[in-house]
């Protein structure tokens, strides 16, 4: 604390006034002189008051403000008081400039989420307006796969229908007619053939799904290219037509056996081949099956498209949800980031008006308040003519002053070294 010289003005030999100037001083010579005369002046103004409490209270009263004014006034040394403020100042403005830059990263962040959360949102809606624009081969599709899928499923019962009749007919049937449509469509074949046996019966019925399934198998291989997979897919038509052939050849021949006389030739090849009744089994089964397969391999692309839709929009809203998640922690670091510029700009705002204010060495007023203590109670003991009993009470009720002065200023066994005062 800057020192203080002529503190109080004499009057007399060692009369001291307590409206004395203070004048600024640092080395430990001035403080000693200025700690004894703090003592004086106490001891002259007991002396002069003869103890008396209500006078003592008025001098500390005035003995505080005259030592804070002082301390307003000692522009240096507040300076030097106000450092750690005004550095702590400066790491809060560096720690609120890293906050703000940060959170406006993350509020542009957070933006650019957004907006690319309601683009994904509106490609959900615009794929099933103009699929053609986000998938390659989509126009027209809806019309497409429900046209197609209506043409199946007639096709495909009248598959189910033509080989379960035409493969009981070929295998298990005793002919009593020669009609060809007797052959071929006969409305009994699935109870006639679990009539005779629920193997029969298993047989008919699964005959049908092998042909399905040969389709099946030629969809698959036409999704891949070159020699290899042509060779396969002729090979399946082939395959598919020379067993359609060989229904239509048993049903003709048991019908030719039915027919013959004894002067018939025995039934061919080459008879079947002439028969245009041969022709007809063939084409009433492999040309609806080359068309079920047709229309089936159409559907299925058209499915597959439809589902690419499905697919499309299926990753778009596990896009949307992962950005949902990331814009979460965002607004979270947002948050976070606010209440620290908050903070921060709080904590500016106060050491701020510390700066602005002055600062009051507490340490340094109590040790001139006791040492203003010491002197009044010195004269008391020494210079005033009163009763030991009645010295003791005197005394007793200045420390009572005292003690409640600096209970007034907050001052009770302090646990700060300064008392800041800030500007409002």
């Amino acid at each position: 604390m800057k020192s203080f010289n002529q503190l109080f003005s004499l009057k007399k030999a060692e009369s001291i006034d307590n409206n004395s100037v203070f004048e600024n001083n640092e080395n430990s010579e001035d403080k000693e002189r200025i700690r004894i005369t703090y003592y004086q002046s106490g001891f002259a103004a007991s002396v002069k008051a003869t103890g008396r409490p209500i006078v003592f209270k008025a001098c500390l009263e005035n003995l505080y403000h005259s030592f804070e004014d002082q301390c307003r006034k000692q522009n240096d040394e507040q300076e030097r008081l106000k450092q750690p403020y005004r550095e702590e100042q400066e790491k809060a403005k560096i720690e609120l400039k890293k906050y703000e830059t940060g959170l406006l990263i993350h509020e542009k962040k957070e933006e650019e989420i957004n907006k690319s959360i309601e683009e994904l949102k509106f490609e959900i809606v615009e794929v099933r307006k103009n699929p053609e624009k986000y998938l390659d081969g989509i126009k027209g599709l809806t019309a497409q796969f429900y046209i197609g899928l209506v043409l199946l499923l007639p096709i495909t019962l009248y598959l189910l229908v033509f080989y379960v009749s035409a493969s009981y007919s070929s295998f298990f049937k005793e002919f009593t007619d020669d009609s060809l449509t007797a052959a071929i469509f006969d409305k009994d074949a699935f109870n006639n053939a679990f009539n005779d046996s629920w193997l029969e019966g298993i047989l008919v019925v699964t005959i049908p799904f092998v042909f399905m399934g040969l389709g099946y198998i030629i969809h698959m291989i036409q999704k891949g290219k070159g020699i290899k997979n042509t060779i396969r897919l002729v090979s399946l038509f082939t395959l598919t037509f020379l067993f359609d052939g060989l229904l239509a050849y048993i049903i003709e021949k048991k019908i030719y056996d039915f027919n013959k006389t004894p002067d018939s030739p025995l039934y061919n090849l080459q008879i079947a081949l002439g028969e245009a009744e041969f022709w007809m089994i063939i084409f009433a089964g492999f040309v609806v099956y080359v068309i079920w397969g047709l229309v089936f391999d159409f559907v299925m692309k058209e499915f597959e498209k439809l589902d690419a839709i499905k697919v499309f929009i299926r990753s778009k809203k596990e896009e949307i949800k992962n950005l949902e998640n990331q814009l979460t922690k965002v607004i979270e670091k947002i948050n976070e980031l606010k209440n620290k510029v908050i903070d921060e700009a709080g904590k500016i705002s106060i050491l701020h008006s510390k700066i602005a204010g002055f600062i009051f060495p507490v340490k340094e007023y109590l040790n001139y308040h006791n040492q203003y203590k010491e002197g009044w109670f010195q004269a008391i003991g020494t210079e005033i003519a009163l009763a030991i009993n009645e010295k003791e009470l005197l005394l007793h009720n200045c420390e009572a002053t005292a003690n409640k002065h600096l209970e007034e200023l907050n001052l009770i066994n302090p646990d700060f070294q300064h008392l800041v005062y800030s500007k409002n």
